[in-house]
């Protein structure tokens, strides 16, 4: 009975501490009442702002100013006194330091190495041994995004991981819970290179053949012999595909989304094909799962299993040298690596001086002004790039990976001149371009029907230049800056054996900073946007030998437009007899960030393109429309394929698509309008492979907002041809040798007897009808040869050698005018030109 009497008096007890304890304690909409009777003063505040704000209740003793700097001290709020009557309280983005200690749910014990990130910033660290972490100058507004291989991972408030005098907060992380697509062509135009049900092409880079040209298994380069994708400026970065900007190819590295394509500004892919495993092209018929591309897909995938043993390569052209190394530290774990980077800035070779002379042509490396002379001008520039990947697997039935990428481009550009003092000076002005990446994803399968695949990926790009400009003494910044995070669940269940289910959720936010700083006259401008996106797909895939199709819904919700799209998949190839397939695809797609091109404000002249970001506005979302229809002829390693396509793409900008021409400067959105047919006919043997296609296209742009309203596109070719043969003259040795064909791509003349007009205080060229004329046919014949040996039983050797446009032909792929400095009543020409003859030559170790 004593115990009993006890105990209800101890739990009196604790509710009257803890009771006593609650009336200490006051949220802000209860106190405000308080003060505003006791002092005779108003606060003004925003309800959302205070109301989850708990605070010590005042002293009796306390004045008005010393409890006004307590809540100013103890809360993420500001409080200003306006007068002895009015008190302003608003929100302010306070710096705070944060603490926590992850653990595992699962155990409970620390997480080492665990990914902890302030959301939207480049702040970041990971949990030490103890799982410990700690950052600094935190936005108290801010999230904190924690994550670790294998683990849900979460987003918690800065405020409630504030560092005080109790405990860091304890964080628990929980841990997480193609078949019928078949290949129909396994040597398509050379080896390494297979032909899917669905249309769609993959290159398998390590049993890739030679194209004519090339020293390597170059990714971007080799896709241009596919019909229907080509580059109307002969860079790799600026790939058309079906009369699309190169902006609207939806590149995709082991899932991380990629904004940044080639070196050398664009001539060189930014992809090392050595762990690069296969790439998949889709230019019709896309999966749902993917959108944000509106001219193609090219997805890009590295090895994926652990290999028994070490191996790995390494090799060097006349640009730059690599390795890559695949080592298995134990059977559940792997590690893959490579790198690449050049050595322009210390050795120039002659392939270096012809890709330097076509990057940087007509920029102010090779255009500045006549009083600075060519010895007391010089630059450096080089690239690197790497890429490692992490492989776990659990068991048979549920793998993990997590990859990075980086890549990375940098000229600095010195000039030296003599000073009113007659003192010599130099300014170096510099450009750098970054595209890094990470992601992670988790395989498992449940059972023989039903498998699931979770994937994430962080993707960030930056070009940033520092322009000394000497003529007016001025300092130009500039930056563009993409941050990307995306999570994608999907999940396939198997019917029957002719018959998959696919279903899946994928979540983006994408944000986009440009900013410009000039020094004189002091001027600055940033702007920065974000956006989110939901999206759920399904479709249905079918194949039973004879027919196959693909039936896809995707549904995107733009979050800050409160904008639904709907887009409907279609893929069907349909076999007649054992020779004859008759293909139909069908996509509607969507894509919200795309690049503008900047003719004032670029980037040294070299790089001009900047990423933004949609608005619902003057800058739409982009849609297209797309449908083809084919028929294939296969028989006796001869395959014949002809294919018609009719492209619609919606919410294209002026600005985005680099006119030279009145409307250049104009803000307007329109359309453009492709369609044409393609042909390919490819015979192998053996010992050898040829193919000719032929592309027939019209492609025009419709701005209703100007006149004309209906012209011809920039990238509008209309006749374009390829060809090749690939022959093994030996079992070792292998040559090849072809060309490309293509009528000039338009562009804008000058209005004769009136070429420039006064606008302002400026002079401008008076341009004629917008791309009335064609530039001369692009012919270019390339060729390579290649030869394997063996230098032990474990290690081979391959020497590739190739030259580019063997004829030394002088191609124009660009034309514009500039008023005449001498004459403001005249324009002259500019005319870019195309790579002239160009060696390379590469030797490679393979173990």
């Amino acid at each position: 009975m004593l115990n009993k009497k006890c105990l209800i008096l101890f739990l009196l007890f604790i509710n009257f501490a803890f009771g006593f304890q609650q009336q200490n304690k006051l949220s802000l909409l209860e106190l405000f009442p308080v003060l505003e009777a006791k002092f005779e003063v108003k606060f003004s505040y925003s309800e959302t702002d205070v109301k989850d704000v708990i605070v010590d209740a005042p002293q009796e003793s306390e004045t008005l100013n010393q409890i006004i700097d307590r809540l100013n001290a103890v809360t993420h709020l500001n409080f200003k006194i306006l007068d002895a009557r009015y008190i302003a309280v608003t929100t302010i983005d306070k710096k705070i330091a944060v603490c926590g200690l992850v653990i595992s749910g699962a155990d409970g014990l620390p997480l080492m190495g665990a990914s902890v990130v302030v959301q939207n910033a480049s702040k970041g660290t990971i949990t030490n041994i103890e799982g410990g972490f700690r950052l600094d100058d935190v936005g108290i507004n801010q999230q904190i995004v924690l994550s670790y291989l294998g683990y849900e991972t979460i987003v918690l408030n800065a405020k409630d991981l504030r560092e005080g005098d109790t405990a860091c907060k304890t964080i628990v992380l929980k841990e997480q819970n193609e078949t019928l697509n078949q290949v129909v062509i396994s040597k398509f135009l050379t080896t390494g290179l297979q032909k899917r049900l669905d249309g769609s092409t993959i290159l398998n880079t390590e049993k890739f053949g030679v194209l004519p040209g090339l020293t390597e298994p170059d990714v971007l380069q080799s896709i241009q012999a596919l019909p229907g994708i080509e580059s109307v400026n002969e860079s790799i970065a600026n790939i058309n595909v079906r009369g699309g900007t190169n902006d609207q190819n939806l590149i995709l590295w082991d899932g991380i989304k990629m904004y940044h394509s080639g070196h050398f500004f664009g001539l060189i892919s930014a992809y090392n094909p050595y762990l690069t495993s296969k790439v998949e092209v889709t230019k019709n018929g896309t999966s749902s799962e993917f959108s944000d591309g509106v001219s193609s897909t090219i997805n890009m995938f590295t090895k994926n299993e652990i290999a028994e043993t070490i191996s790995g390569g390494f090799g060097a052209n006349l640009i730059h040298a690599d390795a890559y190394l695949e080592v298995p530290i134990s059977k559940k774990l792997g590690l893959h690596f490579s790198g690449r980077r050049s050595f322009t800035d210390v050795f120039s070779s002659p392939t270096y001086d012809n890709y330097f002379k076509r990057s940087f042509q007509d920029s102010e490396l090779t255009t500045n002004s006549d009083n600075i002379s060519e010895s007391n001008r010089s630059s450096d520039f080089f690239f690197y790039d790497y890429s490692a990947k992490l492989l776990f697997d659990l068991n048979d039935n549920h793998k993990f990976r997590a990859h990075v990428i980086s890549i990375h481009n940098n000229l600095d550009y010195n000039e030296s001149y003599a000073n009113n003092q007659g003192e010599t000076e130099s300014k170096t002005s510099n450009l750098k371009q970054d595209n890094l990446g990470f992601g992670g994803s988790w395989n498992a399968v449940w059972n023989d029907s039903f498998s699931t695949e979770l994937t994430s990926f962080y993707s960030k790009y930056n070009v940033d230049a520092i322009d000394f400009r000497i003529e007016t003494d001025q300092r130009l910044t500039q930056a563009n800056e993409v941050l990307e995070t995306g999570l994608k669940l999907k999940t396939l269940l198997k019917l029957n054996k002719s018959l998959n289910l696919l279903n899946g959720y994928q979540f983006s936010e994408i944000g986009i900073l440009n900013g410009t700083t000039v020094s004189a006259p002091s001027y600055e401008k940033t702007k920065k946007d974000v956006l989110l996106n939901h999206a759920l797909f399904s479709e249905l895939e079918f194949n039973n030998n004879q027919t196959y199709f693909r039936l896809g819904l995707r549904g995107n919700y733009f979050q800050k437009f409160s904008k639904f799209i709907l887009e409907p998949r279609l893929n069907v190839r349909q076999k007649l007899g054992n020779l004859f397939a008759l293909k139909l695809q069908g996509e509607f797609k969507n894509q919200s960030a795309t690049q503008i091109i900047d003719f004032q404000d670029d980037f040294l002249g070299v790089e001009n393109r900047r990423w933004i970001l949609a608005n619902n506005g003057s800058i739409p979302i982009s849609e297209s429309k797309q449908g083809s229809f084919g028929v294939e002829f296969n028989h006796n390693n001869l395959m014949v394929d002809v294919e018609g396509f009719y492209k619609y793409v919606d919410g294209i900008t002026a600005s985005n698509q680099g006119f030279y021409n009145n409307f250049q400067y104009i803000n307007a959105s329109g359309s453009y309008t492709a369609k044409g047919v393609e042909f390919l006919i490819n015979k192998t043997a053996d010992r050898f492979s040829t193919w000719v296609s032929y592309t027939y296209s019209v492609n025009d742009y419709e701005f209703k907002n100007i006149t004309p309203s209906v012209f011809p596109n920039n990238v509008d070719i209309r006749h374009s041809v390829s060809m090749a043969i690939n022959y093994n003259v030996f079992e070792d040795f292998e040559v090849s040798t072809g060309g490309i064909w293509r009528t000039g791509q338009p562009y804008t003349k000058p209005l004769e007897s009136n070429e420039t007009v006064q606008d302002g205080n400026s002079v401008i060229v008076n341009y004629d009808t917008p791309n009335g004329e064609n530039l001369d046919d692009f012919i270019r014949w390339d060729a390579s040869v290649r030869y394997q040996f063996e230098i032990t039983n474990d290690i081979e050797g391959t020497v590739r050698a190739g030259v580019i446009n063997i004829l030394n032909r002088k191609n124009s792929i660009n034309r514009y005018y500039e008023v005449d400095p001498n004459d403001s009543d005249s324009a002259i020409m500019v005319n870019n030109t195309s790579l002239g003859l160009t060696p390379n030559i590469s030797l490679r170790v393979k173990f």
